[in-house]
């Protein structure tokens, strides 16, 4: 550097400056986060229909494949939601598969009979940890109690269970209804697990049946 110049002094932020971009910066904190939140909350909530209904269509699904009777069992987990797991029984004329009878796979071990015995079904479990917890997405079913629907070997809904599952229903707590809308999940008795809205009213379409 030739001796005659001198280099220019760096300026740096005045302490008023500083505090002026921190209060810009902790209002943009203020409005994003909590809409962010929002944002994250009702997408799990809005993807919950969709994990419970992947549950009903599989148990229907393995019923057809393997030419067997399945369920689909809800559970309560730690965060109100409820898991899933899907089972299958292939039935003897000395037992029939029923609530009552039959033997049931598990995760562990395959069900008694199993055709496939290079490759036996084990039963399979889904957790619902990733979906909100109760006090944001409330769960209930019908009738009151419910936990299971029964499938027969064509798919359609076992009726001689008097208690089987009928319904799920997802409703938002109120701070997420303009974000969420609630949803079911109405079990056909030929099998299908159709999403309807119970806030709507018939006739609309996206109505849930009476």
């Amino acid at each position: 550097m030739h001796p005659l110049i001198t280099p220019r002094r760096q300026r740096g932020f005045t302490l008023v400056e500083s505090m002026a971009a921190l209060a810009v910066i902790a209002a943009l904190l203020a409005v994003g986060i909590p809409n962010m939140t929002t944002w994250v909350v009702s997408n799990k909530a809005r993807s919950a229909a969709e994990f419970y209904g992947e549950g009903f269509a599989m148990a229907r699904r393995e019923a057809v494949t393997r030419n067997a009777a399945s369920r689909l069992v809800l559970s309560p987990n730690p965060n109100g939601q409820l898991d899933w797991q899907v089972d299958v029984c292939f039935p003897v004329p000395a037992m029939p598969c029923s609530a009552d009878s039959g033997s049931w796979s598990t995760v562990d071990a395959a069900a008694d009979n199993d055709p496939n015995a290079a490759s036996p079904f084990r039963s399979i479990y889904r957790a619902a940890g990733a979906l909100p917890s109760a006090e944001v997405l409330v769960p209930t079913v019908q009738p009151q109690g419910s936990s299971t629907v029964y499938f027969t070997a064509l798919g359609w809904v076992d009726t001689t269970d008097q208690q089987r599952l009928a319904r799920l229903t997802l409703t938002p707590a109120a701070d997420l209804r303009d974000a969420v809308a609630p949803v079911a999940l109405v079990v056909t008795l030929a099998g299908i697990a159709s999403k309807c809205n119970p806030a709507i009213a018939a006739p609309d379409s996206r109505a849930c049946p009476p």
